[in-house]
């Protein structure tokens, strides 16, 4: 699949509709949604799955901090009602649903709407991008994922049901640090992937360079935008996080958050740096492809000026006149053959010591 298709999304589908009118826009997934709660407090923690609205919404999960995972956003009636149990606003469901929005985050006064892209490397050195939205509110926090296998947030899973860490002992808050933390380490994954493809065509463009190459370098480049569009509105969003503006933030957290913020900033200089190398490789090509064809007309150029005295004496010799001078030499051929490849050398050797060739 191209990254057009992939990352484009048709937002067409909305026009003409009301605000707050649930219309999923992305990829539909054949994956029933699924929901997972866990509920923890400083001494203990509950977990529980359910794959039926239904069943969610007569076994809540009870704890100081409540963390419901929901994975398919393109169920529409499940969605729906998560917003009429929980008070969600409906602008805010249509953004959960509508998987092509940028990162940002808004204040709703009760609970905060996050929204940022989430990064699964691919085996070719790439990458999918997921929509990730998240409600924080004082003691529940509710993500919602479109459903493509996997996650990076395994490792905070581990920590809440191991007790290990201070991830128990702190709010709804910390956990949304946490879960920010392992999308923007995912960045530092995929960047790697990048740095190492962007080796390797330079390698190739320093010694055969082509119409791949060409491909390739058009293909970063387009992921490369891409990952920049994601991140840098991001670095809005972490930096209110970050800045504590919201009453459902405490300063314990603050400081955390400004580690995450300061990994956004390195994430962000990588990738202007990758951007800027790609436009320096793309400089690269092209110059390498017109040393290429002016080292091939330098040599036709050279064969052609060779040739042109051989093609005036051949020229003269065979004009159908009756009396030409030469024709009786008994050695006339052979010395023909001779002063062409005097010449030949002798504009050969001139060539050289002038570093035409």
């Amino acid at each position: 699949m191209r990254p057009s298709q992939r990352f484009n999304k048709k937002r067409s589908v909305k026009s003409g509709l009301p605000p707050g009118t649930l219309v999923h826009i992305g990829d539909a997934s054949n994956k029933a949604a699924h929901i997972s709660v866990i509920g923890y407090t400083p001494d203990g923690v509950e977990e529980r799955h359910f794959e039926d609205i239904d069943q969610y919404l007569q076994n809540i999960c009870d704890g100081s901090v409540v963390w419901v995972d929901v994975e398919g956003v393109h169920d529409i009636e499940l969605i729906r009602a998560l917003g009429d149990k929980h008070s969600l606003h409906p602008l805010v469901l249509e953004d959960i649903v509508n998987t092509a929005q940028r990162p940002k985050i808004e204040d709703y006064g009760d609970y905060l709407f996050i929204v940022l892209r989430m990064l699964h490397p691919t085996d070719e050195g790439g990458f999918n991008s997921e929509q990730l939205s998240i409600i924080l509110g004082p003691d529940y926090l509710f993500t919602f994922q479109e459903g493509i296998e996997g996650d990076p947030f395994d490792s905070v899973r581990k920590r809440i049901l191991n007790g290990k860490g201070k991830i128990r002992g702190m709010g709804a808050d910390y956990l949304a640090y946490a879960l920010i933390d392992a999308v923007v380490d995912g960045y530092f994954t995929v960047l790697e992937a990048f740095g190492e493809r962007i080796v390797d065509v330079e390698e190739e463009l320093t010694h055969t360079p082509d119409q791949r190459s060409l491909h390739r370098i058009n293909v970063i480049k387009k992921e490369i935008i891409y990952l920049r569009k994601s991140v840098w509105p991001l670095r809005e969003a972490i930096s209110f996080l970050e800045r504590g503006d919201s009453h459902l933030l405490n300063d314990a957290t603050r400081l955390y958050f400004r580690d995450v913020y300061d990994h956004t900033v390195q994430v962000i200089d990588t990738v202007e740096t990758y951007r800027d190398l790609l436009s320096g490789m793309l400089d690269l090509y092209l110059s390498s492809i017109s040393n290429r064809t002016n080292e091939v007309m330098k040599f036709l150029t050279v064969i052609g000026t060779i040739f042109m005295p051989l093609t005036f004496l051949v020229g003269v010799y065979g004009m159908n006149f009756k009396h030409l001078p030469e024709l009786e030499w008994r050695n006339g051929y052979f010395f023909l053959w001779g002063l062409m490849i005097t010449l030949s050398l002798l504009m050969v050797a001139y060539f050289k010591k002038k570093r035409w060739l």
